[in-house]
């Protein structure tokens, strides 16, 4: 009975534990940063404000930071201006805590070790929050916070921590901001050719977009036979045969030319596309790819694609109907084990949404498409999502795609930031060949398809960051190949 009634008693609380951290650790690195600034460099890429304790630590981090970014000294005496009146730092003795922290300064070749062990704290305390934040969800037993999804978010915000070193941003100051910014800036300026973002490898579109930019959600939509998933697999295959790694000016590793692609293909299998892919590289028309109908040089020629391709850094998952949680887990896991610069799907309505917006399919699309705009900016990466059109095309004269042609349109048109459609004008001239008997209709026909054969259209209808317009292209039906239009006073000009 005894032992009963010691099961039942409630035991007492514990005392909340204290998160680890190392005010000393954080006094000594900041005194050896105001005392010698260039001791900055040699630890900005391991640790950032948030990583410290103290607030008072982080805000006169930040300030030190931004002067020597600057080239601008940072010493007690030049903080002292921009932190006199901070009600932290009046709490620590005013602008004489500088003075001391100056003081306890520690030697320059020890730095990057007390800054690594700053940053190895503050995870430790991301991780304690997060632990607990999981724990305490789970414990509340909610109708509509499902299991499932719980291990979708606790993934998401520990692949964060991973990723970036803390779980969740919250706010940041406008000093942060606008440093990234020029940041962004600088990168597109120092590379050749001025591209802020992930070249296409069609340099038209480049032109008109900037390349892809990381955190954008760009929709690329046709009608069928329009050719939307060769594009995309054109410049899938683009991205992924130009990936050169190297070190970036903040001194991480990454993609500096090209990129990993993760390409979701719920339409077509995996196989089929890397048919498509090869056709293309190898110019061996896909359907005698599938018939096995090729002479000895063109299975040489698809055999040594092949061979050439294999260390493409391309990731096809033809799973089909997949939720959209999926995707952003599989595409977090994808940069976690591969690197992710650059994510494909085909197409977002076939992908599905939760349980509880299935029988609205309005509702159902606008949750698919903020997920995706959600993916592009956790991941910091372009989302190229494929999309259908309606019929109304069909029935106008100009069959020129539009915004409002676009399926479920209000919330793909709301969430994008690109919104590009792919035309062909040959397709729907050739399905007006008149009678054999009409010899003057036939010339007219034919002088037609002289002007339209071989090109295509990709019209960006809108665009957060640049122009709209329409960017012409090669298009060579047989290898499914989209190219750059060589123009008439090109002609005779080696291109590539």
């Amino acid at each position: 009975m005894n032992e009963v009634r010691a099961l039942r008693d409630p035991q007492p609380e514990k005392a909340p534990e204290a998160l680890p951290h190392n005010i000393e650790a954080e006094q000594q690195l900041l005194g050896a940063i105001l005392t010698n600034n260039d001791i900055f460099d040699r630890i900005a890429s391991v640790i950032r404000a948030e990583h410290f304790f103290d607030p008072v630590h982080q805000r006169i981090f930040e300030i030190s930071a931004a002067r020597i970014q600057k080239n601008a000294l940072a010493s007690p005496v030049t903080l002292k201006a921009f932190l006199e009146d901070d009600p932290g730092l009046k709490e620590l003795g005013g602008p004489a805590y500088l003075v001391r922290l100056a003081g306890a300064a520690i030697s320059a070749f020890a730095a990057r070790d007390y800054a690594q062990m700053l940053y190895d704290l503050a995870v430790r305390r991301e991780l304690i929050g997060l632990g607990r934040d999981i724990a305490a969800k789970a414990a509340r037993v909610d109708v509509t916070s499902e299991p499932k999804e719980q291990i979708v978010e606790a993934e998401q915000r520990l692949y964060k921590l991973g990723e970036q070193g803390h779980a969740e941003r919250g706010f940041q100051s406008f000093l942060k901001a606008v440093t990234d910014a020029v940041n962004v800036a600088n990168a597109a300026y120092q590379r050749d050719g001025g591209l802020a973002g992930i070249s296409t490898g069609l340099a038209d579109l480049d032109k008109k977009l900037g390349g892809l930019h990381p955190s954008d959600l760009l929709i690329l939509a046709g009608r069928p036979s329009m050719g939307k998933t060769s594009l995309a697999t054109n410049i899938a295959f683009n991205i992924a045969k130009a990936y050169k790694r190297g070190r970036h000016p903040d001194g991480s590793e990454g993609a500096v030319e090209g990129g990993v692609v993760g390409f979701f293909s719920l339409e077509m299998s995996a196989e089929q596309l890397a048919a498509r892919i090869l056709s293309e590289a190898a110019e061996v028309p896909s359907e005698q790819i599938r018939r096995g109908d090729m002479t000895e040089a063109e299975f040489r020629r698809f055999v040594e694609a092949a061979k050439a391709l294999e260390a493409c850094p391309l990731y096809i998952d033809d799973t089909p109907a997949l939720p959209i949680s999926q995707v952003a887990a599989r595409a977090r896991r994808l940069k976690r084990t591969h690197g992710l610069d650059v994510l494909m799907v085909d197409y977002l309505q076939l992908l599905k949404g939760t349980g509880g917006s299935r029988d609205n399919r309005v509702q159902e699309v606008s949750e698919i498409t903020q997920g995706l705009k959600a993916i592009a900016k956790e991941l910091n990466i372009p989302v190229v999502a494929l999309s259908q059109l309606s019929r109304s095309v069909e029935s106008r004269d100009d069959k020129r795609p539009q915004l409002s042609d676009l399926r479920e349109s209000g919330s793909i048109e709301q969430d994008a930031d690109v919104v590009m459609f792919v035309f062909r004008e040959e397709y729907y001239r050739e399905r007006e060949k008149p009678g054999d008997h009409e010899m003057e209709k036939m010339a007219q026909w034919q002088a037609l398809m002289e002007q339209v054969h071989g090109k295509a259209e990709v019209i960006i209808g809108k665009q957060r960051h640049g122009p709209i317009g329409s960017v012409e292209l090669s298009f060579e039906g047989r290898f499914t190949r989209f190219g750059n239009l060589v123009r008439p006073w090109q002609q005779g000009i080696d291109s590539y």
